[in-house]
């Protein structure tokens, strides 16, 4: 900045000044200006003067040091908003996820009232089950894809109307399941899968299964589980060339890699799979390791159809990756078809399994899954005509349900991940790990203080223990009063103490209950729910 001149400065008839310090001088008064008091006060104005000067340069210094700490700041916040952006593919979930847009990026369909009445017209009014899974109820599986076409073959199996659209009741009265059920087997079978990284499955792992286990008893419909050790392998896998058999030792002939790692990694998933509660006479657990072969016609037929751009562009893959993980959707995409189960899902013998295959050729497909694993179906679903006959009540095309993801202890949005410990319970736990991870690592949406918290209540939207208690509270209304003190900052559960107090009292139940099942599944009974065998 620019210091002005002293406003009392005199200005001789010249119109100019001569200024010793602040003090005016006219040409008559040189003299003056010698004497040891004019100097001693120059000199005193000289350095205030200079001091000044200082400041200023300084205080330009710090303006322009600020600039550029602003600039770098506005960067850091672009950047970071950046970073928060939504990215969802079947390999990366991150950012603020917003699934309104994720149903409009994706192209599905969102689960409407109605089409929630037809799921309870099919499952509920059946005597299937009490009520809708709470998943369902409280929209954590969200969007599908031809969802009502499954109702429509439920409703043709079971010979009965849709609901009302109008929102009124069904003219179709309760009926008795027992007395009425269908002889023939149901026209459509349930697919899930799991992909074998960690020998302790987490939380977010178990939704699917829970999903499916009630879906498989709603429907009374078969159900196959595909283990993916070998895509584990493709995209994690290791060699060691350390680690080949040298012609000695126990294992002579053994190979320098680590697929027999994730080989064993499904038989432990296969035992958290098997306690989720599935009827085991409905249902056929296999690994790709193992079943591969009977797929492999579908497999081939699917290679045939995809091109290798079209993998790319679903998927990122490119020169560098390696050519199983360009192979492996077919993999993924071939229990979509009935026919890659000829004895599983077909009332042949198993002989015969081979040939006379009409009914699984004609299944209808439903698959319940997280968001991120629809890119795999929805290129499946474009050359699904190319693999079922023209009879085919849905041309091939699987059916879709997709739920949100599971949030990590650290924050509300994403997904939860098994290579960080502190963002997950493990369903190997102990009561004590629960409780410490949720007292010290659940993200709260509470307020700072306890006066604001009253005054203001939590984000019930930011905070993490009460998005668990959505997922596996099943009492509405106890949730809803949760939500409603914890939001408000009053009543019994006004504070986050008490609602994560509430949540380790779930989970210690969940994950118990769990683990006592899990104790009495052996490796022999995982083979048994391995053998193929019919389960229509």
């Amino acid at each position: 900045s620019v210091i002005p001149p002293s406003e009392d400065a005199n200005v001789d008839a010249a119109g100019e000044s001569n200024r010793c310090g602040g003090v005016a001088v006219g040409e008559g008064d040189i003299s003056k200006a010698m004497s040891k008091e004019i100097r001693v006060q120059a000199g005193l104005d000289y350095q205030v003067r200079m001091q000044q000067l200082a400041l200023a340069k300084t205080a330009l210094a710090d303006s322009a040091a600020a600039s550029e700490e602003t600039n770098a700041n506005e960067s850091t916040n672009t950047e970071n908003n950046a970073n928060k952006e939504m990215v969802v593919t079947a390999f990366e979930v991150s950012g603020d996820i917003d699934y309104s847009k994720l149903i409009e990026k994706f192209g599905s369909k969102p689960i409407t009232p109605q089409l929630l009445k037809r799921l309870e017209n099919v499952t509920v009014r059946r005597g299937t089950v009490d009520k809708l899974h709470r998943f369902l109820r409280r929209e954590i599986f969200f969007s599908h894809r031809d969802l009502e076409k499954i109702c429509e073959l439920l409703e043709d199996w079971y010979g009965i109307p849709p609901p009302a659209e109008d929102g009124g009741e069904t003219n179709d009265t309760p009926m008795n399941v027992t007395a009425t059920k269908p002889d023939k087997p149901c026209p459509f079978y349930l697919y899930t899968g799991r992909g074998p990284s960690s020998q302790a499955m987490h939380l977010g792992h178990l939704v699917p299964f829970l999903f499916t286990a009630w879906l498989q008893k709603a429907f009374q419909c078969p159900l196959v589980i595909q283990m993916t050790d070998d895509e584990k392998f493709l995209f994690k896998g290791t060699y060691s060339n350390d680690d080949a058999g040298d012609g000695t030792g126990s294992d002579p002939n053994r190979t320098g890699d680590n697929l027999d790692h994730f080989a064993k990694l499904t038989m432990e998933n296969a035992k958290d799979i098997i306690a989720c509660g599935f009827i085991p006479e409905k249902t056929f657990l296999f690994s790709d390791l193992d079943y591969v072969g009977r797929m492999y016609p579908n497999i081939v037929r699917i290679w045939k159809a995809i091109t290798v751009n079209q993998v790319n562009g679903v998927f990122g893959f490119d020169a560098s990756s390696n050519i199983g993980k360009v192979a492996f959707p077919a993999i993924q995409a071939a229990p979509s078809f009935g026919s890659s189960f000829p004895y599983v899902l077909n009332q042949t013998k198993e002989n015969e399994a081979a040939e006379a295959n009409d009914t699984a050729a004609t299944l209808g497909c439903l698959i319940p899954c997280a968001i991120d694993q629809d890119p795999y179906f929805r290129l499946t679903r474009d050359i699904a005509h190319k693999l079922v006959p023209k009879h085919h009540p849905l041309l091939g095309k699987p059916s879709l349900i997709h739920s949100k993801f599971f949030p990590p202890l650290q924050g509300a949005q994403g997904k939860m991940s098994s290579s960080d410990a502190n963002s997950a319970i493990f369903l190997t736990d102990t009561p004590e790990d629960i409780e410490r991870k949720i007292k010290v690592h659940a993200f709260s949406g509470g307020r700072e203080t306890k006066v604001l918290q009253k005054e203001l209540g939590a984000d019930l939207e930011m905070d993490v223990s009460y998005q668990w208690l959505r997922f596996f509270l099943e009492d509405d209304k106890e949730l809803e009063r949760i939500g409603k003190e914890y939001g408000s900052g009053s009543g019994e559960f006004w504070s986050t103490g008490k609602v994560k107090g509430k949540l380790v009292e779930v989970l210690k139940e969940l994950v118990g209950e769990h683990q006592e099942r899990r104790k009495g599944i052996s490796e022999d009974v995982v083979r048994e729910w391995m053998s193929e065998r019919c389960i229509l």
